[in-house]
């Protein structure tokens, strides 16, 4: 499933291309034709994102929300148009590109209490300006829930999804079963500012990148990764695999119906591991 920094690309991306002028709308598979037809022709207003929702606002009252899910993909490219390929949910053209989304487990037409509430119901999203971490430090010092499930509990932090979990876990040396009351906040003062850090390096890069200079490839020799998500990663994906600092081989269970990679020698535990510094450039 993307992560939340894909759809803060995609935001900022339809923002270029999109906003500011009429666009033609249109549903080429069907399934949101009718929705389509009330925005079709209007002026984009504004993109944002929250977490792994997308939301294009035509205004008033006309927001269109998209949710990825695990097969959804949101394609650009420069005019002319084509034709539709595959089942197209949704297709946008402005002036210079269109896009076609396909396989998105969301995409309807809301109005702004609608959007509005489903921002509510999500957690702090490390990507906007308007997070406050303080909440989400609230909801995790008082849980006895480990800390790989509440940071991929929506509610609490908005746009974490296994990637992320997994490597910010790895970089502070923390078991991911250890309950969010016992993390201390120091610690999550620190995983939070790295959160930000990682996600926004996310957005620019359009991957996910979380290993220190040192353990580069060029720097170790090693292979570098081949995996659909792109990017350099500690733990994500390396099952068996030695670990890039100790060597230890990283570990692997189904947690919570979803998997869960660690390293059992640099996430002890009684936690004493430091933390891998920040990648440098």
């Amino acid at each position: 499933m993307p992560e939340g920094h894909t759809l803060h690309r995609l935001a900022d991306l339809h923002a270029t291309r999109f906003a500011g002028a009429p666009v033609a709308v249109s549903s080429p598979q069907g399934r949101f034709a009718a929705s389509a037809a009330i925005v079709d022709r209007r002026v984009l207003e504004r993109t944002e994102a929250h977490g792994k929702h997308l939301f294009h606002h035509y205004g008033p009252d006309l927001v269109v929300h998209v949710h990825l899910g695990l097969y959804g993909v949101f394609n650009d490219e420069p005019l002319p148009v084509a034709e539709p390929r595959g089942q197209v949910r949704m297709r946008m053209v402005g002036r210079t590109h269109y896009a076609d989304l396909r396989g998105a487990t969301a995409c309807e037409l809301l109005t702004d209490a609608e959007a509005t509430a489903i921002r509510g119901r999500l957690g702090e999203d490390p990507l906007r300006a308007d997070a406050d971490p303080d909440r989400a430090w609230s909801r995790i010092s008082r849980s006895r829930a480990p800390l790989a499930t509440l940071l991929m509990d929506q509610s609490v932090i908005a746009g974490v999804g296994n990637v992320y979990r997994a490597e910010v876990l790895f970089r502070h040396g923390l078991d991911p079963q250890l309950p969010g009351r016992a993390l201390g906040r120091d610690r999550w003062d620190a995983v939070w500012a790295d959160l930000v850090g990682l996600m926004h390096e996310g957005v620019r890069s359009g991957r996910i990148d979380t290993v220190a200079a040192e353990h580069d490839p060029e720097r170790t020799g090693r292979a570098p990764r081949q995996d659909r998500h792109g990017g350099e990663v500690y733990a994500y994906r390396r099952a068996g695999l030695p670990c890039l600092v100790c060597g230890t081989p990283i570990a692997h269970v189904e947690h919570a119906a979803r998997n869960l990679f660690w390293c059992p020698t640099c996430q002890p535990a009684d936690g004493v591991r430091s933390p891998v510094r920040m990648r440098r450039s």
